[in-house]
């Protein structure tokens, strides 16, 4: 039988647009839809229609005690994130998040803590660890060609945060209900590549964000700066600025030796007079790669492949990131 798998907080823009979880959802063969809530029953039906018109609810407490899932999909607002976490963990439910799963580190960290001393399977879909680019790097980090590494950069500026409003989340535009702008929402799949790829905690030395090319009340572009504990320097820059449909980005991570660089599609090796490439452009959508694994890892009984002390980590250079980039305003 298929596994029944509820969703909440539909009115997220991932539940059918971007990473479009749900729309990956029901087209596995073995899940199925139960029920999606979200508290605008409007938007809740707007999801619907595009996903087979499961139930719609709008409490995800009654959805919860009327379809009874194997598993559950959390979405919604980012401050309501910790609240939903919580009470899943405490009424037994393995859930898949996504992150940032609250506005601040101490949201987070309660998540973390509860899920630690239950046991619990919480998975956080950290979607760029899936990228191949990301498993080139790491192959050459652990084989040693690149020598020591000097610095990690990542650049991920996507379209307007307009977006957000054309997708029924309209919230995203709101410091309250999104806990800040694109760093806040964007920030933790750079923060989490430079962790996962150099295997250091890391601190924030410097931060700035502007706000001026959208007028919005949250920021649209941010730059963080990070040094490793090995001394590894990182630079993470995420926006909402790129002018049209797409994505302006470049990952690279650069040693003594040689450098691998991700750019419009195509992964670059160049050492010395060499330089290697290849085609960088991942064979399915990543967020299905990562919602398949994390599904298949709960149906094994195995740890999720990235949960919620990987997300903390992340979400605690956020706040600090935020600290330092006030100081740096007067």
């Amino acid at each position: 039988m298929p596994a029944r798998v509820a969703a909440i907080g539909v009115s997220h823009w991932h539940s059918l647009y971007d990473s479009a979880y749900l729309r990956h959802l029901v087209a596995l063969p073995d899940m199925r839809l139960v029920g999606i809530h979200d508290p605008d029953a409007a938007i809740a039906a707007k999801r619907a229609a595009a996903l087979g018109d499961p139930p719609i609810f709008t409490d995800y407490r009654r959805m919860l005690v009327e379809t009874r899932p194997d598993f559950v999909i959390a979405l919604g607002r980012h401050s309501s994130m910790a609240e939903v976490a919580l009470h899943l963990l405490d009424h037994g439910y393995p859930f898949l998040m996504e992150k940032p799963m609250g506005v601040s580190g101490d949201e987070v960290s309660r998540v973390a803590e509860r899920a630690a001393a239950k046991h619990a399977f919480v998975a956080v879909p950290l979607i760029q660890r899936y990228h191949p680019f990301t498993a080139r790097a790491r192959a050459l980090l652990a084989a040693g060609t690149l020598g020591p590494v000097s610095h990690v950069y990542f650049r991920l500026n996507r379209p307007s945060s307009a977006r957000y409003v054309g997708w029924d989340a309209g919230w995203m535009l709101d410091p309250k209900a999104a806990g800040g702008g694109c760093l806040r929402n964007l920030g933790p799949h750079g923060l989490d590549l430079f962790l996962f790829l150099t295997g250091d905690d890391a601190t924030v030395t410097g931060a700035q964000l502007s706000a001026s090319a959208l007028g919005q009340p949250v920021e649209d572009y941010a730059s963080v700066l990070l040094r490793s504990t090995r001394g590894i320097l990182g630079t993470i820059e995420v926006g909402n600025t790129f002018p049209r449909a797409g994505t302006d980005a470049e990952w690279k991570v650069a040693g003594r030796d040689a450098m691998v660089q991700l750019r419009d599609g195509t992964i670059r090796l160049t050492a010395g007079e060499s330089e290697e490439v290849t085609a960088g452009e991942p064979p399915e959508p990543l967020a299905l790669t990562a919602l398949r694994d994390a599904l298949d890892c709960w149906q094994r009984g195995a740890p999720p492949p990235a949960g919620v002390q990987d997300c903390l980590r992340a979400v605690r250079l956020i706040d600090r990131a935020y600290e330092v980039a006030a100081r740096s305003r007067g």
